[in-house]
């Protein structure tokens, strides 16, 4: 089931035009090695602060002091990347439900994107798990517009 999913996109050009005085405050000593050497260094680390702003949303929280450093994105150049959730956000994940979190990085000509699926079995308040349908209504959320 999924829990979650988040998309962000970050024009590359402006978001770097603050990254020397927001680094320490956005990525961990990790990902900042992971990138120190790249060729594309500020593509590869916008694409992970995309990949963090998805996942706040996929969680359905905002950006909290310190939140972005609690996401933690690692990748290898045999595997797709991961994504480690500490402290709050990894509680507030597990009180989700979630067991899985898949998420894509991407970037192309000054800009950079970031997928987040979040899966598992949604726990709600009080219960031990959710049940397979509601009768309630429900309605979409869109950051412009409001509700659909």
């Amino acid at each position: 089931m999924i829990v979650g999913v988040g998309l962000d996109l970050v024009d590359i050009a402006r978001w770097a035009q603050n990254l020397a005085n927001i680094q320490a405050r956005i990525f961990t000593a990790r990902e900042l090695a992971a990138c120190a050497e790249r060729a594309d260094r500020i593509d590869a680390l916008a694409a992970r602060f995309a990949a963090k702003e998805a996942c706040l949303k996929a969680l359905n929280v905002g950006i909290r002091q310190g939140a972005l450093r609690q996401i933690e994105i690692a990748s290898n150049p045999v595997s797709a990347p991961r994504i480690y959730l500490r402290e709050a956000l990894g509680t507030q994940a597990h009180e989700l439900g979630v067991r899985h979190a898949h998420v894509s990085l991407t970037h192309h000509e000054g800009i950079a994107a970031a997928v987040v699926i979040l899966e598992g079995t949604r726990v709600r308040p009080g219960s031990h798990r959710a049940p397979l349908h509601s009768d309630e209504p429900w309605t979409l959320e869109t950051v412009m517009s409001g509700a659909w």
